[in-house]
């Protein structure tokens, strides 16, 4: 995610330092403004930027100056892209020419506006024609029925120029999303793939001859899948993979970590001086923290002999030991991440990702997991995996799906 940092952004960080009154929030405010000054050319962002932000709005929260906490999560959405730009300066007045910006946005509006009545009554006039004993709801319903599938509107490759609403694309739509959501197939944003598929004579071509059409969308999922988990089996397998490639690799699929978690939580950075990995939400809305350690780049071992048995190192002691950190400040911040976050810690658990089999080629395979089970069964809110066992589990439970679903996992 590309983090927004900008003039306006500025100037409304500057109102706000005007506005609040305590001293360590207007400090945690300034160095927010100063990281942005900090560039060399441009000014700065990324994820330090939303770091300094949610540690400023963390200090006007607990200074009791909820109206600057308002305008800090406004900050926080814009950088992220949740508000408009233009929404931004309008809200906040950014501008001394507020006027003249305010005009083109108004002239813009009202041509946009002005062609869609000129369409309307256009489209109208020909129904009317064509059907001259329509009644006044009739003309209407035809209208209305325009503007749900221009929403669906294409820009046909063979004509440049020239825009083509496919009439009915908008129902069809509708019925596709609704069989997507209705719960006979899995798909993460029903109403994007809906819309894709309504403007696509191949797509509808398929779906006619699949009266249920689960059969396509379960196989084009568990593709998806297939693929994701392949990627990530070379991730795990690289000498050179850093925390940020393995990171990377596993965001966006938590089905990885098994059926009970529903997606991922917006915020990796819910207590101060703490930034999980992966945070994950189970269906009963407790969190689910992910701590990811290196894989083949660990540095050391998983397991040592001590008193003639396989015991874990101390590599694995100090990731669970953090790990639990981690849990305990969830834990003390309970009200506070659930009033500002909507997420429940009280019930909140770990996993520990970390290492590889292939690090220790003198022990078998069997011996190093079986260790870390016994391990996990000595502790109460965490789990330690190897990345190895994670990706094998995973691939098992896609596997027989792919087979339930009639799909090669070695197809294109």
């Amino acid at each position: 995610m590309e983090v927004r940092a900008d003039w306006a952004l500025e100037l409304q960080l500057k109102q706000i330092d005007d506005i609040a009154s305590r001293e360590e929030v207007k400090a945690a405010v300034n160095a927010v403004i100063a990281h942005l000054n900090s560039g060399s050319r441009n000014r700065r962002g990324g994820r330090a930027l939303l770091t300094l932000l949610g540690d400023a709005r963390y200090e006007a929260a607990t200074a009791d100056e909820w109206q600057v906490v308002r305008l800090l999560q406004d900050s926080i959405d814009y950088a992220e892209g949740r508000i408009t730009k233009h929404e931004f300066e309008e809200r906040y007045r950014l501008f001394q020419d507020g006027n003249v910006r305010a005009g083109g946005l108004l002239k813009l509006t009202a041509n946009v506006l002005s062609s869609a009545c000129e369409l309307a009554a256009r489209e109208g006039r020909m129904y009317v024609e064509a059907n001259p004993d329509a009644s006044v709801q009739e003309v209407l319903a035809k209208i209305q029925s325009l503007g749900e599938d221009a929403r669906l509107m294409v820009a046909p490759e063979d004509t440049p120029g020239r825009y083509r609403i496919i009439r009915g694309s908008a129902e069809t739509a509708l019925w596709l999303e609704r069989v997507l959501r209705g719960g006979r197939v899995d798909v993460e944003d029903a109403h994007d793939v809906a819309s894709s598929l309504a403007v696509s004579p191949e797509a509808m071509a398929v779906l006619a001859a699949d009266t249920e059409g689960k059969l396509l969308f379960r196989a084009a999922e568990l593709q998806e899948r297939a693929q994701g988990l392949k990627l990530l089996r070379g991730v795990i397998e690289d000498p050179q993979a850093s925390e940020h490639d393995l990171q990377r690799s596993l965001q966006g699929q938590p089905w990885i970590f098994g059926g009970r978690f529903v997606g991922e939580a917006a915020h990796r950075r819910l207590v101060p001086g703490d930034e999980v990995d992966i945070p994950l939400v189970r269906g009963d809305g407790a969190l689910h923290v992910v701590e990811l350690k290196l894989s083949m780049r660990l540095g050391g071992v998983l397991v040592k002999r001590h008193r003639n048995a396989w015991v874990p190192t101390s590599l694995v002691h100090d990731a669970v030991g953090q790990a639990v950190n981690y849990l305990v400040g969830l834990d003390e911040n309970r009200e506070r991440i659930r009033r500002e976050f909507g997420i429940e810690t009280r019930r909140a658990s770990a996993v520990v990702l970390i290492g590889h089999p292939a690090l220790q080629p003198d022990v078998p395979e069997e011996e190093i997991n079986e260790t870390l089970r016994t391990f996990n069964t000595h502790l109460n809110r965490v789990e330690v995996l190897t990345y190895k066992e994670l990706v094998d589990s995973a691939e098992r439970s896609l596997g027989g799906s792919l087979n339930g679903a009639g799909v090669s996992e070695g197809s294109s």
